[in-house]
């Protein structure tokens, strides 16, 4: 989307001559204070600003200020459109934007046809205002995830704009008064850590004096006093006295408040959510609305802005009523999850397009790379057959083994958030399950809910609430209903159990498990704990694929690394023109046919009966197959449960769950040995039976109702269906680990960079080195004869101005930097030589590493064939893809080449893809391209250097030989 397009124009801007607070962010790195992804939004927040001038996003966008600066010529378009898209500048922008890869191809393929097919016919400006929600001023969205720091960003955001207003009074684009909205149901949750803005250091975003000066001029009020009546005076609205007070000329005034409930019933809305402005324009008692829109540069900061309901149309009005009254500066949304609860539809002629990111979101920030750098490393476990009480039950335990004594550097103890969908569960199964059942002393229990007719808690649960954070407090299981879920703000908060779907709204399920990663000690390997029953599992996987392109395997397996051995990849795929690889993939699908008539009842049974075992573990809870998750064991010694059971419940449970597809009647002829099977799953306490949690009952049974089941055999159908891929998804490229094997080094990195704005690389003659080392050396003593012992050597300069191999090949290779070579030496030994082939320059080829899972588009679905059946064997990603082009957006040939450990020659699963592709892959290929398009060569380290070289040499001159 547009922050990636943001991100590399800000990055250019930053580093160059242009950029007049080059000096102000190198402050602000130098202070240490704040977080990269904070100094990175700030970045983003001032060129937009500065350089941007602080227009809307569609004036930006519909000016060309994003293009990628794509020469047309060069693109297989026809020349009406072509001369078209060179005139107008909008409709190249967009054309440009739609046809930007997202992994799969195009972001918006129809559009980018449409504006080839009938450039004249599109209304730009109209596609491009509703992109970006039609509105007429800036308006921002800054994503960052849970504890990255919002706050102070917003606070560092506001003392610079006062910072720039005070040098520039006259100048519009930065703010003298800042409104903080905040969603009514997250009131008591966001507003006390947004009183933290008070606490900001300004010093840590600016030099002295300036920064204590603004620290004196900032006022901060919240306006979270009783309820505001309509039609209310001045005089006894609390609310309106606090904004009245600061007029007519405020400076540095921050005002918090409740977004719903304190403004937007100011005004009035019909029906259809359009705002009525006629009486109430004339109404000079109508406080808040108008009194807003009278302070002066005003800025509208909105706190968890993904919140888009009914009141979020009305919000956005209310801010364009104030915009018509001329007062407003900017709006900056901020949000961990900047998508949409439903897709936004834009139509364009005889089709639409949808976006379900919030399209206005200029940074954004990944979950992963933030639990790498700073916030608390997951464990996630999945709880499957397990009923509510008993999750509980193995979170709490789990939590206790691994957090009970634990003691962070501030004091605080560790705390274990349970979520409950209702008051009256939290009240009538949990807490009593704690206290009685688990013998959990009450005093390390803390309840916080709204309360209803029939349970209340006192005032002091709300004081204990807010204390969580705290040296004082001895709480440690804290029970929630309806708060929590974000912008609650306890770093000792280290696991959370999702027990039950309904535990919290379905599209807060990322948020809530997240509450427990906020860092506490610096520079330390913090761990956290979340606990999940299978559905709540389901959804936090599928949130985290379409949020941050992650899972909960991923999230298992991430470990903090140290900032300092970070390093920033870039994006070098706009300047290379890199298009994307058409093929074609084979699609199989699958279909039952039945086969047996007699489905052998009894002889399952009798087999279930004598296998029993293999249903027991030493745990109760399983890691989900789906999600791979290795962690999810509790060593569990002897009998263990307290669900009461009873033999026909049993087995009408079992039919009831089938669906329909098997009855009661159905199990009589075998009621013996159902009734051993029981046995075996149960065992008696205090005289009664219940059953044995450390039997997988949820597997016996379904095990049982497939034995009434006749077998069935699948029955596959193969189809092939073209497919485009981005060789890089740009929004996945992050930072890694330093490590000997990134490549190129950090020296040719800047040096492609600096080199990529003027096109190839070409290397100086000695006599055009010696120029320019006499010119260099007098323009230095000319400026200050004293600096003569700062000229470098000619040799320094030499070495300076002479190109490496890579520097050389940079338009052959690297379309993002640098590559990652840590798991293998030999692929970057082999990308080298590569490189240095006389064959591989003469014929023009590029070759690009396509290894590093999760950056690329080009994954290729292997099947195997088994007598008259394909079977799925897995996905196959090439290390390398060695292209040859014939026009500048189209890839006419590509050998895929994999460079593999002598380990994988005898893997039985790497020999089946390694045969597909050979055969199946490349021969479905050639027929539906009409010649070879693709092949395969495979290299081992096992083998000498210079054979596998003379193989890559030999197979480029036999497969690219036209």
């Amino acid at each position: 989307m547009l922050h990636t397009i943001i991100q590399s124009k800000k990055n250019e801007w930053i580093q160059s001559p242009d950029c007049a607070v080059s000096s102000l962010l190198n402050y602000i790195r130098e202070k240490g204070q704040l977080r990269d992804t904070q100094i990175e939004a700030i970045e983003t927040y001032l060129f937009l600003k500065i350089q941007g001038e602080n227009k809307p996003l569609w004036q930006l966008f519909s000016e060309g200020f994003f293009k990628h600066g794509t020469d047309l010529n060069k693109l297989n378009i026809n020349q009406a459109a072509r001369e078209y898209l060179e005139k107008h500048v909008n409709a190249q922008a967009l054309y440009d934007f739609a046809r930007q890869p997202n992994g799969k191809g195009q972001l918006i393929p129809n559009l980018s046809q449409a504006i080839v097919d009938h450039p004249e016919t599109l209304d730009y400006d109209r596609i491009i205002r509703a992109i970006f929600y039609n509105v007429s001023y800036a308006d921002y969205l800054m994503s960052l995830p849970m504890g990255a720091g919002k706050t102070f960003l917003m606070a560092a955001i506001i003392y610079l704009d006062l910072y720039f207003a005070d040098n520039d009074p006259d100048n519009k684009a930065f703010a003298h008064n800042f409104l903080v909205l905040v969603p009514s149901g997250l009131k008591s949750s966001i507003i006390p850590s947004l009183r933290t803005i008070q606490n900001f250091d300004p010093s840590w975003v600016l030099p002295e004096p300036s920064a204590s000066k603004l620290k004196r001029l900032l006022k901060f009020d919240v306006l979270d006093e009783a309820k505001t009546a309509k039609k209310s005076n001045k005089a006894r609205n609390p609310n309106a006295q606090k904004v009245n007070a600061c007029l007519p000329n405020p400076f540095g005034q921050v005002f918090v408040v409740n977004a719903e409930k304190v403004v937007l019933e100011s005004f009035k809305f019909d029906a259809q959510l359009q705002l009525a402005l006629d009486e109430e324009e004339k109404d000079t008692t109508n406080d808040l609305k108008r009194l807003f829109g009278q302070i002066p540069n005003m800025s509208i900061l909105i706190d968890e802005v993904h919140h888009a309901a009914s009141d979020d149309i009305k919000l956005r009005q209310a801010v364009n009523y104030w915009q018509s009254k001329g007062n407003i500066t900017t709006v900056l949304g901020f949000s961990g999850t900047p998508y949409l609860s439903s897709a936004e539809t834009i139509p364009v002629g005889d089709f639409a397009f949808k976006f379900a990111q919030i399209t206005n979101t200029v940074y954004f920030y990944p979950l992963v790379t933030a639990i790498r750098k700073f916030l608390k490393s997951p464990t996630v476990r999945v709880a499957e057959s397990l009923d509510r009480l008993q999750i509980i039950e193995q979170g709490i335990r789990d939590f206790d083994g691994q957090y009970k004594t634990k003691r962070y550097g501030n004091g605080t103890i560790a705390k274990i958030a349970i979520y409950c969908s209702n008051i009256e569960v939290l009240e009538e199964e949990i807490y009593p399950f704690l206290t009685g059942t688990m013998q959990i002393d009450p005093s390390e229990i803390l309840k916080y809910h709204g309360g209803n007719a029939t349970y209340k808690l006192p005032k002091e649960n709300e004081l204990e609430f807010r204390s969580l954070d705290l040296p004082i407090s001895r709480k440690q299981y804290i029970l929630l209903v309806q708060v929590g879920k974000e912008g609650w703000d306890c770093p000792s908060l280290t696991g959370v159990v999702l027990s039950q779907k309904g535990d919290c709204p379905q599209n807060m399920v990322l948020q809530t498990s997240c509450r427990c990663l906020r860092q506490v000690d610096k520079n330390s390997q913090e761990t956290a704990l979340i606990w999940l029953n299978k559905e709540n599992a389901q959804t936090l996987n599928d949130q985290l694929k379409k949020e941050q392109e992650t899972s909960i395997q991923e999230l298992n397996g991430l470990k903090k690394v140290p900032i300092t051995d970070l390093v920033m990849r870039v994006s070098r795929m706009d300047y290379l023109n890199l298009p994307t690889v058409d093929f074609y993939q084979l699609k199989v699908t699958y279909q039952a046919i039945e086969e047996a008539a007699d489905p052998q009842t009894a002889a399952k049974l009798k087999k279930l009966r004598t296998n029993l075992d293999s249903y027991k573990s030493n745990a109760s809870v399983s890691s989900s197959e789906l999600m791979h998750i290795g962690e999810g064991d509790i060593a569990i010694l002897g009998e263990s449960g307290n669900e009461t059971a009873n033999f026909n419940q049993w087995k009408f449970a079992i039919c009831r769950e089938s669906l329909s597809t098997l009855g009661l009647d159905a199990l009589l002829p075998y009621e013996s040995t159902l009734k051993a099977i029981f046995q075996s799953i149960t065992f008696d306490q205090e005289g009664k039976k219940v059953f044995d949690d450390r039997y997988d009952r949820a597997a016996i049974a379904s095990k049982i109702r497939l034995a009434f089941v006749t077998s069935r055999e699948l029955e596959t159908k193969k189809e092939v269906v073209p497919q485009a891929a981005s060789l890089l998804i740009v929004e996945n490229l992050d930072a890694v680990e330093r490590n000997p094997n990134l490549f190129p080094n950090d020296a040719d990195v800047a040096k492609i960079l600096s080199l990529d704005p003027h096109g190839v690389a070409v290397e100086r003659s000695e006599a055009e080195i010696l120029q320019a080392y006499d010119m260099m050396k007098q323009a230095i003593l000319d400026s200050n004869p004293a600096m003569a012992a700062w000229v470098p050597t000619l040799d320094a300069f030499r070495a300076q101005n002479q190109l490496t191999p890579v520097i050389a090949n940079k338009d052959s290779s690297f379309h993002y930097l640098p590559y990652n070579f840590k798991a293998s030496t030999f692929e970057m030994l082999m990308l080298q030589r590569a490189l240095a082939l006389e064959e591989f320059k003469q014929r023009g080829l590029e070759i690009y590493y396509n290894g590093e899972r999760g950056l690329t588009g080009f994954v290729i679905h292997c099947f195997a064939k088994e007598g008259r059946y394909w079977k799925n064997i897995g996905k196959y990603t090439a290390d390398f893809l060695i292209i040859q082009r014939k026009a500048k957006d189209k890839i006419h040939k590509a050998l895929i080449l994999e460079t593999k450990g002598a380990g994988y020659a005898n893997d039985p699963v790497f020999i089946r893809k390694k045969k597909f592709l050979e055969t199946t892959f490349i021969e479905e290929n050639k027929a539906n391209f009409g010649y070879k398009r693709f092949d395969f060569l495979y290299l081992e380290d096992s083998n000498d250097l210079s054979t596998n070289v003379l193989q890559l040499n030999s197979r480029i001159t036999q497969f690219f030989n036209d």
